[in-house]
């Protein structure tokens, strides 16, 4: 049986406006937002996690700071993580270009650190270089010999590159000086391929996150156009025999090898319907054929958010359920408000490669309700960020090598109370009695439970029970708003028939139905235990 492991992106906005301000904030561990962002790990504790805004030092001293004081040490009760492995290299932004990227006529010197002069002259925006970088951590051996980077890779070496254009002048692709695009790089950061084993399975972590489609003039777009051929840069990479210009900072050309397994993770900062991005964009992984998207990463606070913040949510093509960071809040907050352009978004992803069955998917975007909520609400906190603009994505693949059984850890358990029901209650014609298992649906917050009636019972029925009342499940709603389970809290609201593979209901001494499982496609899986007695075979 094959085994899973947990990939996980989240830009966790662990950036500074100073350099050395993250390694002194994290130095000790009494940061809020450091916290809150342990703990959305914590809750969710992938195998391999990118982290996108963490800003870079040579040394690691950050993320070893933040491993030692946050991650390994218990947030609010949720159990600590440890991560051996770090993967960590330089990145573009913040390093001067010597050059007038903006053309304001200022060229930027060392002497403008930590001013928009130095940032936007640049190659990657930043304050000082590492400014918004990013790591990668696992807890399987990262092969780094075997590593590529793509920090200088130059952007005009790409085929078809979409570099900017001056308007209303002769000469194509002007926006930068022919000096200039001789040396500017593709990645806003970085490019990455992590080769991670997973007990003898190889599979390469393509990571990135790629420079926002804004902060720029709309009509020239050189963001936009910077991110949409980031965006292709993996494409390529991925695609055998598209690939070959592709040249990693080691001197070495071409892209993944053919039949290698990959998972692309980060803040690709586009969404497929809504935003300002430039397309064809983040519909170039989405729409290739070497990547997995049969499950997409989704939440229940997504929606909500979307309802509760309304503004620019409401014209929006994407399912909110989808939506990975929380744009649009005014600022300073107020009481009641609208989110402004562009509103809530999906830009965070992690994309499997197309051989790698998908068996879980989701977005850390609790609900208002949800005690985790906390970990969250920016809207609530005068502008500030609790933890980050944006939420943690997480794919779980199949492996075919085994993986340690300690690896989950469940979170915080408590016992909410009980109820029950009379024997002989009715709803709608059947006996509710014999619930074997339980199941929620997070999207349309109901919960569904199967019977474990074979069906064929012909006595001791109550009033108004037909004979061989068939195998069946419910539906129904379970309040524990209060945070506590009583008498009065579930309501029945259907009642389902199963039917067996011609459309009737199961005939009797057929079907043991025992166990039931909701999907994040919106299916259920029902099992029946079978039954050695009565020739009754297992099945799903």
């Amino acid at each position: 049986m094959n085994e899973t492991i947990r990939v996980a992106t989240f830009n966790a906005f662990l950036n500074r406006p100073t350099q050395g301000e993250l390694i002194e904030d994290l130095s000790t561990p009494n940061d809020a937002q450091a916290q809150a962002v342990a703990e959305i790990i914590q809750r969710v504790n992938p195998d391999v996690i990118l982290l996108n805004e963490f800003d870079f030092d040579e040394n690691g001293t950050g993320i070893q700071l933040f491993q030692d004081n946050y991650l390994s040490v218990s947030q609010n009760g949720a159990a600590p993580v440890e991560y051996p492995y770090v993967f960590l290299a330089p990145s573009n932004t913040g390093r001067l270009s010597g050059f007038d990227l903006n053309n304001d006529g200022i060229v930027a010197t060392e002497a403008d650190i930590g001013t928009f002069t130095y940032a936007n002259d640049s190659f990657g925006f930043g304050f000082f270089p590492g400014n918004f970088a990013m790591v990668l951590l696992s807890r399987f051996p990262i092969l780094e010999d075997q590593a590529r980077t793509f920090q200088n890779f130059v952007w005009q070496e790409q085929p078809g590159a979409l570099l900017p254009d001056l308007p209303n002048t002769p000469e194509p692709q002007d926006f930068y000086s022919p000096e200039e695009l001789a040396v500017y790089p593709l990645a806003d950061k970085s490019l990455w391929d992590v080769p991670i084993n997973f007990n003898g399975e190889i599979i390469h972590i393509l990571a990135n996150h790629p420079t926002p489609p804004v902060f720029d003039d709309p009509v020239i777009d050189f963001n936009g156009r910077q991110n949409s051929d980031e965006i292709r840069f993996w494409a390529d990479y991925i695609t055998p025999g598209a690939g070959e210009y592709i040249q990693d900072d080691e001197g070495n050309f071409g892209g993944l090898a053919a039949g290698e397994s990959f998972v692309i993770v980060g803040d690709q900062n586009a969404d497929p319907f809504d935003g300002d991005s430039t397309p064809p964009a983040i519909s170039q992984l989405l729409d290739s054929p070497f990547i997995n998207t049969s499950v997409t990463p989704s939440s229940a606070g997504g929606p909500e958010a979307a309802e509760r913040q309304g503004g620019f949510n409401f014209t929006h093509e994407g399912n909110p359920a989808f939506d990975t960071a929380d744009f649009g809040n005014p600022f300073p907050f107020t009481p009641g408000f609208s989110d402004n352009t562009p509103g809530n978004l999906r830009v965070d992803y992690a994309l499997p490669s197309a051989d790698l069955e998908i068996t879980d998917a989701g977005v850390f975007y609790p609900t208002s309700d949800d005690p985790l909520f906390r970990l969250i609400e920016n809207e609530n906190q005068d502008g500030a960020v609790v933890s980050s603009d944006h939420r943690l994505v997480f794919v779980d693949v199949a492996t075919a090598a085994p993986t340690p059984e300690v690896r989950r850890t469940v979170r915080d358990v408590e016992f909410l109370g009980q109820t029950s029901f009379p024997t002989g209650t009715v709803f709608e014609g059947t006996e509710v009695g014999g619930l074997s298992g339980l199941t929620y649906d997070a999207f349309n917050d109901v919960y569904y439970s199967i019977s474990d009636d074979q069906g064929n019972r012909t006595a001791n029925l109550p009033t108004g029970v037909a004979p061989n009342e068939p195998a069946r499940f419910y539906t129904l709603t379970i309040d524990i708003a209060d945070g506590n389970l009583e008498d009065g809290d579930i309501e029945f609201i259907d009642v389902t028939t199963l039917l067996d593979g011609s459309g009737s209901p199961f005939a009797p001494g057929t079907i043991d139905a025992e166990g039931i499982a909701f999907t994040n496609q919106s299916t259920l899986f029902i099992s029946s235990e079978g039954n050695a007695n009565n020739l009754i075979a297992p099945f799903v």
